[in-house]
C-alpha cells in the first residue's frame, strides 16, 4: 500500500492546509528565552576575528521564528545596523540565504521566494506550484499582505503578466486564497462532483481542465477528500492517475500537488524533498526552503512520511547531501528521529 492509497484512512485525519498551530514543528519557543544573551552572542560571532558559524547556528536555528524576530528588532536597536545586513555581509551561499531566511518573517519570506520565481528570465513554475499548492488561505493572504507591502503592487496583478494559459488559470484561483473553509461534507455533492471530474477527463474525447480547475482549487479540503473517494468508486483510477494520463506539463504538476496537498502536505513536502537531493546535485534553493518554512508548521510529520517512503531518515540524507555550516544549520532544524 503506497502512502496516496489510504484514502479511506484520509476523512478524518488533520490537514496542513487547514491547522495552524505548532504542534509537528521541529522548532519551537526556546524556553527561558532571553533575547539580550542572544543579541551579544550573535554581535561577538559576527564582528569576531572570522564569523563564528557554530554560534549563528545555535541561536537561530533554535529560536522560534517570532524570537529570532525579537532579537532582529533588539539587534538593531543595540548595533544600529539590520541583523539581515550583517548576516548577508559576513555570510555566503547557501548558508547566507539560510541564515537570511530564518531571520525573515514567515509571510515575508514565503513573498521573497514568490519574487524570485517571477523575477527575472522565465518563471520558476515549479517553487510557485509547491507555494501555492501547499498554503493555507490564512497563509496566503499573509503572503499577499506582504507581497504588497514590499513591492507596492498586488501579488494576483503581478502573477497574470507571469503566468498563462490553464496553469495561469488555476494558479491564480489558488493565489487568491479563497478555498472553502467548512468542515462539513456534503456527501451528495462529492459524488456529483467525482462524476463531473470523471466526465471531464477518462470518459470524454479531450479532457475539460477547467472542470478540474473549478473544483480543485475551489472546495474544502475535507469535501476534496471525500470526492478523491467517491471518484476511485466510478473510475478504476484514483483521479491522480486520472489527472497524469489526461494532462501534461504545468497543468498537470499543478493539479497533481493540489490532490496530494489536500490528501496529506507532509508526504508532498517529503517528496519534493526527496526530488530535490536525487540524481546529480542537490536543489539547494528548495531544500532551505521547505525545510525553513515547515520547521514550524509539520516538519515532524513530514520527517516520519520521509522515512516510511523512502526508507531511510531525511536527517540521514541530509548528512549525505549537504555539508558545512549550511548542512549543518539544515540538520539542526531538521532534527534526528526519535
Amino acid at each position: 500500500m503506497s502512502g496516496w492509497e489510504e484514502l479511506e484512512m484520509l476523512l478524518d485525519s488533520p490537514s496542513s492546509l487547514t491547522v495552524t498551530s505548532n504542534v509537528r514543528g521541529t522548532v519551537k519557543d526556546k524556553p527561558n528565552f532571553k533575547v539580550d544573551e542572544d543579541v551579544s552572542a550573535l554581535k561577538k560571532a559576527i564582528e569576531g576575528i572570522g564569523t563564528t558559524e557554530k554560534t549563528l547556528i545555535e541561536v537561530l536555528t533554535q529560536r522560534s521564528n517570532a524570537q529570532r524576530q525579537l532579537i532582529a528588532k533588539a539587534y538593531e536597536k543595540q548595533n544600529g545596523r539590520k541583523l539581515v545586513d550583517d548576516l548577508e555581509g559576513d555570510t555566503h551561499g547557501d548558508f547566507e540565504d539560510l541564515l537570511v531566511a530564518l531571520v525573515t518573517p514567515t509571510a515575508v519570506y514565503d513573498c521573497q521566494e514568490v519574487i524570485k520565481a517571477i523575477k527575472g528570465a522565465g518563471t520558476t513554475e515549479c517553487t510557485l506550484t509547491e507555494i501555492f499548492a501547499s498554503r493555507s488561505n490564512k497563509q496566503i493572504k499573509a503572503l499577499s499582505e506582504a507581497y504588497l507591502a514590499e513591492t507596492g503592487k498586488a501579488l494576483i496583478h503581478d502573477l497574470k503578466s507571469e503566468v498563462s494559459g490553464e496553469y495561469g488559470k488555476a494558479l491564480l484561483i489558488l493565489a487568491e486564497g479563497k478555498r472553502e473553509e467548512s468542515t462539513n461534507v456534503d456527501a451528495a455533492k462529492a459524488k456529483a462532483d467525482a462524476k463531473a471530474l470523471y466526465e471531464a477527463g477518462e470518459k470524454k474525447w479531450g479532457t475539460d481542465e477547467d472542470k478540474f480547475i473549478d473544483i480543485l482549487c475551489h472546495r474544502s479540503v475535507p469535501q476534496l477528500r471525500q470526492t478523491l473517494v467517491e471518484y476511485k468508486n466510478i473510475s478504476k483510477k484514483t483521479l491522480q492517475e486520472s489527472i497524469e494520463s489526461e494532462m501534461s506539463g504545468n497543468i498537470e504538476a499543478l493539479l497533481v500537488a493540489v490532490v496530494k496537498c489536500v490528501k496529506t502536505v507532509p508526504l508532498y513536502m517529503a517528496e519534493t524533498l526527496f526530488k530535490s537531493m536525487k540524481g546529480a546535485g542537490t536543489t539547494e534553493s528548495t531544500l532551505t526552503r521547505i525545510i525553513v518554512s515547515r520547521s514550524e508548521v509539520d516538519l515532524m510529520d513530514i520527517r516520519a512520511q520521509y522515512k516510511k517512503v523512502f526508507g531511510f531518515t531525511l536527517y540521514s540524507q541530509l548528512e549525505s547531501e549537504v555539508s558545512g555550516s549550511y548542512g549543518d544549520a539544515l540538520k539542526h532544524l531538521c532534527g534526528q528521529d526519535e
